[in-house]
């Protein structure tokens, strides 16, 4: 391959990088991704001398760092709702939701009325998270955790994991789909045990 072709091909990967990071529901992965694709512009930019184009690129990956440095650290202010399976705007929700759980968990099938313990996990007024379980004897067998794409920081299970002994929940169980939340499991310190997920909460 011609070196010319590979310096236009530096160029279209960096252009794809930073229009495919808008298609992204979440803020953290946007600014990820575009600054991968700004950075990499920003070298074809240089190697072509356009160095405009590159120094707009170069201030493009330093913003996306200091707002990916600020979401990193701001602290999310979250409030606790115990809601009932039958409630309608608990329905509405995981209607609402329903393309993105099956996303984050393919063929998990969360009905709300076989939960015994349901809570919604909001922040400034908006829903950051959704919890369905069935709870017995302490133990929380868990139907769904799901956070909206703008609170995958885990923040929002590191919250209700400290609430929940509160409701005398004192081990929390996860059998379900884990094909895109394990890492998150095993980072919130849940454990693999015959199959299964397993956190004993403090």
């Amino acid at each position: 391959m011609r070196g010319d072709m590979i310096i236009e091909m530096i160029g279209y990967l960096g252009s794809v990088l930073a229009l495919v990071s808008f298609l992204m529901a979440s803020v953290v992965k946007l600014r990820v991704v575009n600054s991968v694709g700004s950075l990499i512009f920003a070298i074809y930019a240089l190697i072509i001398h356009s160095y405009p184009t590159a120094l707009m690129n170069g201030c493009l990956v330093l913003i996306n760092l200091y707002y990916l440095r600020r979401l990193r650290n701001k602290e999310h202010h979250y409030d606790l709702l115990h809601v009932s399976g039958q409630e309608s705007f608990l329905g509405y929700l995981l209607e609402h939701y329903r393309q993105d759980i099956q996303k984050c968990f393919p063929g998990l099938k969360a009905d709300p009325k076989e939960a015994n313990r349901a809570y919604l996990i909001c922040c400034d007024g908006e829903t950051a998270g959704i919890f369905l379980g069935r709870e017995k004897n302490g133990q929380m067998d868990v139907l769904l955790d799901y956070s909206t794409p703008a609170y995958r920081d885990c923040s929002v299970g590191k919250y209700l994991f400290e609430k929940m002994p509160l409701d005398g929940v004192r081990r929390l169980l996860y059998a379900g789909p884990a094909e895109h939340h394990g890492e998150y499991l095993l980072e919130m310190g849940f454990q693999k045990e015959e199959g299964a997920y397993v956190k004993n909460l403090k």
